[in-house]
C-alpha cells in the first residue's frame, strides 16, 4: 500500500499537523516539530504532545508514516568546532522531540564541508554526530536525505550515503530518504534509466535502508546540482516517472511526501498519485 502525503504546516502547534494532513486527503505527512529557521525553540508542552497523539489516532496516522524534518540550520559535518557542537545539540533536541511525540523517524540533510575539509572527513563527522544522538535517544531512526549536491552539500552521491551508514554503530536506527528532485539533479537519470538508478541504489546503499521518499518534480535539468522543486508533472521529471514509481511495490509501506511548490495543488496531487498506485 502507498502512504502519500505532504509536508504540512504545524503553525499554532504540532497538534495541527495531522489535522492539516487529513484535510488534503493524506495518509502520511511530514512536519517541523519546531521553527526550522531558529536554533532554539520552546519545549513542546504536555498539551501539544497529548493533542498531537490524539489527532494522529483520530485521523488514522501511524508513526511509521510520519516523517518529521529537522532544522535547515543544522550541519552535522560542520568543519568548525562551534558550528559542529551547535548543530549536534540542535539535532539531539530534534530527536528528543520526536521521542516525546511517539515518532519513529527524523529526516535530515547530512551536512556540508564548506570547502574547508575533505569530503571523507566531513562524512565521518556526520556519522559521528549521528552516533552521539542515537546514543542519547531511543526508538527514533535517523533518516539521511540525499541532496542535489548544491554548493558544498554532501549526500548527492549514493556512495556518500553508504559511507555514512557504514560508520553508524546502530544500523537498526539509520535510514535513507530519497528526494526525487534531488536524485534527478544530482545526475541520476530517473527518466531513461529508472531501473538502473534503483539497481545502483540497492547495490550501493540497499533498499532495506529506505525509510521514505520526497516526491518532487524538478525545475532544473538532470545533473544541474540545483535544488528547485516543481509540482508533479509540471517539471522536467514529468508524469510518466511518477506513474511508474506509484506502481512499484518497492516503495510500498513508507511515507511518500510531497514538498511541491503549490500547496493548493496538494489534494489534487495526492489523489492523482493514489489513483496511479491503484491501477
Amino acid at each position: 500500500m502507498k502512504y502519500i502525503g505532504a509536508h504540512v504546516s504545524a503553525s499554532g502547534g504540532v497538534e495541527n499537523a495531522p489535522v492539516n494532513a487529513h484535510e488534503i486527503g493524506a495518509n502520511a505527512f511530514a512536519l517541523f516539530t519546531k521553527n526550522q529557521r531558529q536554533w532554539v525553540s520552546k519545549p513542546l508542552t504536555e498539551d501539544s504532545i497529548r493533542l498531537f497523539k490524539e489527532n494522529c489516532k483520530l485521523y488514522g496516522f501511524q508513526p511509521e508514516y510520519i516523517l518529521p524534518h529537522d532544522s535547515y540550520l543544522i550541519n552535522l559535518g560542520h568543519p568548525e568546532e562551534e558550528g559542529l557542537e551547535k548543530s549536534r545539540a540542535a539535532f539531539l533536541d530534534e530527536m528528543q522531540r520526536c521521542e516525546l511525540l511517539g515518532l519513529k523517524l527524523l529526516n535530515f540533510h547530512p551536512g556540508s564541508h564548506l570547502n574547508k575539509i575533505p569530503v571523507e572527513d566531513c562524512l565521518s563527522l556526520i556519522a559521528e554526530s549521528i552516533n552521539i544522538a542515537l546514543d542519547k535517544t531511543k526508538g527514533v531512526t535517523a533518516v539521511i536525505e540525499n541532496t542535489a549536491g548544491q554548493g558544498s552539500n554532501l549526500g548527492n552521491e549514493f556512495w556518500q550515503l553508504r559511507y555514512i551508514i557504514d560508520r553508524v554503530e546502530d544500523k537498526s536506527r539509520i535510514g535513507v530518504c530519497l528526494d526525487t528532485c534531488h536524485t534527478f539533479t544530482a545526475g541520476y537519470d530517473l527518466l531513461d534509466d529508472y531501473e538502473a538508478v534503483f539497481r545502483e541504489f540497492d547495490e550501493v546503499v540497499g533498499f532495506h535502508y529506505l525509510r521514505g521518499m520526497h516526491l518532487n518534480d524538478s525545475k532544473k535539468e538532470l545533473g544541474s546540482r540545483v535544488d528547485r522543486h516543481d509540482s508533479i508533472g509540471k517539471g522536467l521529471i514529468g508524469f510518466p516517472f511518477f506513474e511508474k514509481l506509484m506502481r512499484d511495490s518497492r516503495f510500498d509501506n513508507m511515507p511518500l511526501i510531497l514538498e511541491t511548490i503549490d500547496e493548493a495543488l496538494w489534494p489534487e496531487e495526492i489523489a492523482w498519485l493514489r489513483e496511479q498506485s491503484e491501477k
